[in-house]
């Protein structure tokens, strides 16, 4: 199986100018989130404000997700309502993490990708379940490139689609 390389990313550079009190606020900015340069800071601040503006206009056919919530597992029948939900939409649940936080509570973080409009849905559709208490979800945008590719050899090679998601910087 060989490699694909991804050709390296043009850099452009700009130069900003900001006012000292502006400029002290943004440098303890980035020592308190520990980043190593304004660069990464402002790389960071620029692809959160451009997803928000993607996802505010809808223009994020597909996503790549990460879903996290608590809930009482002595709720009536709470876990296997869940997992029934994450089985019916195996298409877009990948994994699922879960942790016992003590001895009435545990917490869930279930990765997503698939079409953003059904990842929203099921993921409100989770969170709005009796006895789950505080559901967050987390989007990047993504590209969706699919690509044929078959299993098997000779005779028994059978192909289907397969599909990767790229996040949008």
């Amino acid at each position: 199986m060989s490699r694909l390389s991804c050709p390296e990313p043009i850099v452009e550079r700009f130069t900003i100018s900001l006012d000292e009190d502006l400029a002290r606020a943004f440098d303890a900015l980035i020592a308190e989130r520990g980043y190593s340069n304004r660069s990464e800071a402002v790389r960071d601040i620029l692809r959160a404000q451009i997803e928000g503006a993607r996802l505010a206009r809808e223009d994020a056919p597909h996503c790549i997700a990460n879903l996290s919530y608590v809930f009482n597992h002595h709720e009536r029948e709470l876990a296997e309502r869940v997992t029934h939900a994450q089985h019916a939409r195996h298409d877009l649940c990948v994994a699922t993490l879960h942790a016992h936080l003590d001895h009435d509570n545990c917490m869930e973080s279930v990765i997503l990708r698939g079409p953003t409009v059904e990842v929203r849905a099921f993921a409100e559709a989770l969170i709005a379940k009796p006895g789950v208490r505080h559901g967050a979800l987390n989007l990047v945008t993504a590209d969706f490139r699919s690509q044929p590719h078959a299993h098997g050899d000779g005779d028994h090679a059978h192909p289907h689609p397969h599909g990767h998601y790229r996040p949008r910087s």
